[in-house]
């Protein structure tokens, strides 16, 4: 008996399949470019994604939701939109740590085979209908994660942080997978997210089962989006991995994070809406809680963003948790839209910090500490005032998008007769401008303690600048961004 395939089937996958097949070609291709020359393989590689997001974009402008693989795989406008931001922040680490990578002698082939298998397995994240597929790309993403952390081998600090990503890791997903596995038994068998969804609103699922799987299932995401009280890996993994690693880890894996929070809880277990939102209150009020003042007390930079991530991820959840009202869904767009703004603006900063903190080192030098960035406005004041830019996005000041994206999510929580933790947030919100401000100060009233020059090439200096730019821009003109996300959202649920 003849088989018979029919390509058009597979059109959603198209940008999956090219990631892959430009792992492979880069696979190859390792094996013959010279030590010397492996920058090579970061133009196979941006050249591999650019051709994915061409696709993505193609996608993205139809606006159709298409489905692959027996409908365990969907192609919405919300994961297209997801994907071209991953595609930005992978491409952008690559080019803001080429310099940082070469110098320390891991600039490799596995670097970025390994970036690349992260990336995939975050596109398979935000693609999936399916609990199974859901959890495949969650472990490609992680597994390639822990290596990459560990992937300077000479560092003690380094292989401790990724032991301790690799246990926490391993006990978070077999916490998601068991939850997972009670959810199944709770509606009737079924693991495609529609179906789980469909079942919940009939009535007949085991909504107690369900609900002890709920548990589960919240506290990995949980793990994996860094909030608190599964925050612990989060300042030792920042501050062991390489800067470059670390740029990798604390950008574009918060998208497939938001996707995971979105597919699971928004898509599949809407049913139970009034649960989540009530384990996500907890989350986000910790989060912001023990991120912000944490943080108050680093003086190593890449630890007081890694709380500082922990505090962001508790203002996203404040959309995520003010979609329902009470069984009411008509907040449900205006919500989750401004909690992908907070997502898409908290990736665009975190590119911005941690490529200035890139530019900062050279050979033999690491700029960790607070010291580090003492007198940098006498050293490269346009830097410097980029910096600025990013801090104040951060702390959410205006005029930089920052502002409007923590504005977003406020008016959100506030919709869902939420005003008490809007006001929490704003209170914390004003603690965590401390830190950020602290950093400003070091940078332009302190005296220098180094004089070296900066050593960035001038393709990483155009790229920063426009990267801290655009959060300017963005904040005096928010609308299209956030038109965006809407309409992502509106043709996605």
């Amino acid at each position: 008996m003849q088989t018979t395939f029919n390509m058009t089937s597979f059109i959603p996958a198209y940008p999956e399949i090219i990631i892959g097949i430009t792992i492979g070609v880069v696979l190859m291709a390792d094996l013959w470019v010279a030590k010397h020359r492996k920058h090579v393989l970061e133009w196979i590689s941006l050249a591999g994604i650019a051709a994915a997001g061409m696709l993505s974009l193609a996608l993205l402008v139809d606006g159709t939701r298409a489905y692959a693989f027996s409908n365990m795989f969907i192609a919405d406008p919300l994961a297209n939109l997801l994907k071209l931001g991953a595609y930005i922040a992978v491409a952008t680490s690559f080019i803001y740590s080429r310099r940082y990578m070469a110098e320390r002698g891991l600039l490799t082939g596995e670097y970025y085979i390994l970036a690349m298998f992260a990336l995939l397995g975050m596109m398979v994240m935000i693609s999936s209908n399916h609990f199974i597929m859901l959890y495949l790309g969650l472990e490609m993403l992680s597994l390639s994660l822990y290596a990459m952390v560990a992937l300077n081998r000479d560092s003690a600090v380094s292989t401790e942080a990724a032991i301790k990503y690799f246990v926490l890791g391993a006990l978070a997903s077999g916490l998601l997978l068991y939850g997972i596995s009670m959810i199944y038994g709770g509606t009737g068998g079924h693991l495609n997210l529609e179906q789980v969804a469909r079942e919940l609103a009939s009535g007949e699922a085991r909504r107690g089962m369900v609900t002890f799987g709920l548990v589960f299932v919240v506290a990995g995401l949980a793990f994996k989006l860094g909030v608190v009280p599964f925050h612990m890996w989060i300042p030792d993994v920042y501050h062991g991995a390489p800067t470059a690693i670390t740029l990798m880890i604390g950008a574009a894996p918060k998208l497939a994070g938001f996707a995971l929070a979105v597919r699971m809880l928004v898509v599949g277990l809407i049913g139970v809406a009034s649960d989540w939102q009530d384990m996500l209150v907890i989350l986000a009020v910790l989060s912001m809680a023990i991120g912000n003042l944490a943080a108050i007390a680093q003086t190593n930079i890449k630890r007081m963003l890694a709380y500082s991530t922990i505090s962001h991820m508790g203002f996203m959840l404040l959309g995520l948790l003010s979609g329902v009202v009470g069984g009411n869904k008509l907040n449900t767009v205006d919500a989750y839209g401004s909690s992908l703004f907070y997502v898409i603006v908290y990736v665009l900063t975190t590119l911005a910090s941690f490529g200035t903190i890139l530019l900062m080192t050279r050979r033999g030098f690491e700029a960790e500490t607070l010291e580090d960035f003492k007198g940098l406005y006498a050293r490269s004041p346009w830097f410097a005032w980029m910096m600025l830019i990013v801090m104040f996005s951060l702390a959410g000041i205006p005029p930089t998008v920052g502002f409007y994206a923590k504005l977003s999510v406020l008016q959100a929580a506030a919709g869902a007769n939420m005003l008490w933790l809007a006001v929490v947030a704003v209170l914390f919100s004003l603690i965590g401008a401390f830190y950020y401000l602290r950093v400003v100060k070091v940078m332009f009233f302190d005296a220098p303690v180094d004089s070296a020059p900066l050593a960035a090439g001038k393709g990483v200096r155009i790229l920063l600048s426009a990267n801290g730019l655009a959060l300017l821009a963005l904040g005096l003109v928010p609308g299209g961004l956030m038109g965006v996300c809407l309409a992502a959202m509106r043709g996605s649920l």
